[in-house]
């Protein structure tokens, strides 16, 4: 097993322009992470996949893309102005504010089913002291949204809050779904989204950020019936993290939440988590809603939220599933995944072994040397096929054939094509393996069903 630690995957993604510090040249936002170029292809990729596994391949799935701002009406109905907080408490001394959770893990206690209470009495009991050394105060309740205002007058009717999540969006389009396309259930109204969360303590990288990104489904079930629909449900979440983004078993497990440690709305619930340098974390969840979110719009908008039963002609409030996917975590966790170390010819390597319908490149084209004016025409003809049959193929010049190969590697592209003196001569090119870093022979006009193959 490799040996790696979260601020190897921080400098390789920097160096390598996948994720880099938000407002880096003014000294960063704390909380906040900017997509390279690579990163935005890599995380491209598994929404892509995401969207046509889930969505494009289903006959029940309606695509949405909800607005962030959203009538603070929303945010009462759905309990977020209430109960959407974390427990905080402060540093006597510097006035710092940490999360009082986090405090107790990096103190090596298990917080998973105490309360604020419970928290607090630890704290005292054991003089747990801030990351400063300082005495703490005591906890205090914080609303994690963003908040607003809209229009050129500030009051009270102009509050607006940046969405804490997506799924609010889908059940307020559910009235709209019904009269425009008349599903039968069960059905589903899917997206993914900016979401944004005043995080007291940020960490872990791209893991707990104020802005992240989430892909999820509300799946409406008749009620009778959401176990089966549960079950199928979580069986295909099983199947994305295992068969799409081919994580290592060993590193996924899932846990059956307790009541205790539940969602106020859900009565069922499973988190999926991925062995990160830092430990088990979540990385996505499954959470039976029952009929809570449409009866509160219900109750607090005055529309009709009931569903048709068109079979037995009755009316019911749909229940729901709602399978969650945290994109920022799943594209760290598939980067933690594939980091690879190993010795070539004696030096270190470092490559990332990403699937590659994943890899921001498919392929690699190089001239052996850049100042070579045949190698180069001839590089830019081989670049020019693969490309407009491949589309993720880059054109790499810079530095020696050696360093070109390591920087791919970082990388993660799978292959890399070299032009040479015998391709000028016999018409074949050199291809690499980036995992095996074996190299072979491939007549030019056998170049695109090669990597058809591969």
């Amino acid at each position: 097993m490799n040996e790696f630690n979260l601020e190897d995957i921080i400098s390789l993604t920097k160096r390598r322009g996948f994720i880099f510090p938000g407002s880096d040249i003014y000294g960063g936002l704390s909380g906040t992470w900017d997509y390279g170029p690579l990163g935005v292809s890599l995380k491209r990729n598994v929404e892509n996949l995401w969207w046509e596994t889930f969505v494009e391949s289903r006959t029940d799935m309606f695509g949405l893309d909800s607005s962030i701002l959203m009538n603070s009406k929303v945010w009462k109905a759905s309990g977020h102005l209430d109960t959407f907080i974390d427990p905080l408490i402060e540093d006597v001394k510097t006035k710092k504010r940490y999360r009082i959770d986090h405090i107790l893990e990096d103190n090596n206690f298990d917080v998973s089913s105490l309360s604020i209470e419970q928290m607090e009495k630890i704290i005292i009991d054991n003089k747990i002291k801030s990351p400063e050394g300082n005495a703490l105060g005591n906890p205090a309740k914080f609303n994690l949204m963003f908040k607003s205002s809209i229009g050129p007058i500030e009051d009270e009717s102009s509050i607006v809050y940046l969405r804490p999540e997506t799924a609010q969006g889908m059940f307020t389009n559910f009235r709209n779904i019904l009269d425009s396309f008349y599903p039968d259930l069960p059905f589903g109204i899917a997206q993914i989204g900016k979401c944004f969360r005043n995080e007291i303590s940020p960490r872990d990288f791209v893991f707990r950020s104020r802005e992240l990104e989430i892909m999820e489904f509300e799946y409406f079930v008749d009620p009778d019936n959401w176990e089966d629909e549960f079950g199928k449900l979580l069986a295909s979440q099983l199947d994305w993290y295992h068969n799409k983004l081919k994580l290592d078993n060993s590193k996924i497990k899932q846990i059956e939440l307790s009541k205790e440690n539940r969602a106020h709305y859900s009565s069922k619930t499973i988190d999926f988590e991925y062995q990160f340098p830092f430990g088990f974390k979540e990385i996505g969840g499954f959470a039976y809603r029952g009929d809570f979110d449409l009866k509160q719009h219900q109750k607090y908008s005055q529309k009709n939220f009931e569903y048709i039963d068109k079979k037995n002609n009755r009316r019911i409030i749909p229940h729901v599933l709602e399978p969650t996917f945290g994109l920022d975590r799943q594209v760290l966790a598939l980067i933690c995944n594939s980091y690879k170390e190993d010795k070539i010819n004696g030096e270190n390597r470092i490559y990332l072994d990403l699937p590659r319908e994943f890899s921001p490149y498919l392929i690699a084209v190089s001239p052996l040397l850049k100042n070579k004016q045949e190698l180069v025409l001839e590089a830019k003809k081989i670049f020019d096929i693969l490309k407009s049959n491949f589309k993720n193929v880059t054109w790499d010049d810079n530095g020696n054939i050696g360093k070109r190969y390591r920087r791919q590697d970082e990388i993660g592209t799978p292959f890399c094509v070299t032009i040479d003196f015998e391709t000028l001569n016999e018409g074949s090119v050199t291809v690499r393996d980036r995992n095996s870093t074996q190299q072979q022979r491939v007549n030019v006009d056998n170049l695109v069903q090669f990597f058809n193959n591969n």
